[in-house]
């Protein structure tokens, strides 16, 4: 099932928000989060979802060994609307998440149904709603950086697609799949704009690759 033409108004954003804390996982704005839910709060998660405004915030722990559970998590996440989801024979959801708003952390606030909930501080965030315009930056670079990073991880790249991506398409594709550490991720999460998060991502990773490169030479 997909849903299509849903908006929600940014002053009428829920009060409360279920966040989802995924360690390794990073949501942005216009950003596609393809989830596969099983356990059952989560399963109730999104049940209440589906049946009142769709949003569900991404948002890692602060410890990133603590997947899931009440801990702590990092001040601030990213609200996706659920457009899309399936129901598999043995009881899972397939769910995807369209990136909407960001938010900061407010309280969290007792549930009765096993996830957790919190207020969320929406205003820090407005530039979200705009749409990211097609904007300008070193392409070149940030595709030189990404094949080195690509090479060293040993990951295998459709550069066909990725060549006919748009730029902020391009841009945060890349910040979402790429398996930067949640330091990284939430540098990337926290950027003010677009151009900001692609002038971060091309330094993320041409660090990661001349720190590769200092260990080669250091060891000839």
């Amino acid at each position: 099932m997909v849903y299509s033409g849903f908006t929600i108004d940014f002053n009428n954003l829920p009060q409360t928000l279920p966040i989802f804390p995924l360690g390794g996982v990073l949501l942005l704005p216009n950003g596609r989060l393809p989830l596969n839910i099983f356990e059952p709060r989560y399963l109730a998660m999104t049940d209440d979802a589906l049946a009142t405004d769709r949003l569900i915030g991404i948002i890692q722990p602060a410890n990133s060994e603590a997947q899931g559970n009440q801990n702590s998590v990092f001040k601030t996440g990213c609200a996706g609307r659920i457009t899309a989801f399936s129901e598999t024979e043995d009881k899972r959801y397939l769910i995807t998440l369209s990136g909407l708003v960001r938010f900061d952390v407010g309280e969290e606030i007792s549930t009765s149904r096993g996830y957790r909930r919190v207020v969320p501080d929406w205003s820090p965030y407005k530039t979200d709603y705009f749409d990211e315009k097609n904007f300008e930056f070193n392409k070149e670079r940030l595709l030189m950086a990404l094949k080195r990073y690509f090479e060293k991880k040993a990951i295998d790249a459709d550069w066909e697609t990725i060549n006919k991506m748009d730029n902020a398409r391009l841009v945060t594709t890349l910040a979402m799949i790429c398996p930067f550490d949640p330091t990284e991720q939430q540098a990337l999460l926290m950027a003010k704009n677009i151009e900001e998060r692609a002038e971060t991502i091309i330094s993320l990773l041409e660090i990661s690759t001349h720190e590769t490169n200092e260990v080669g030479d250091a060891r000839h």
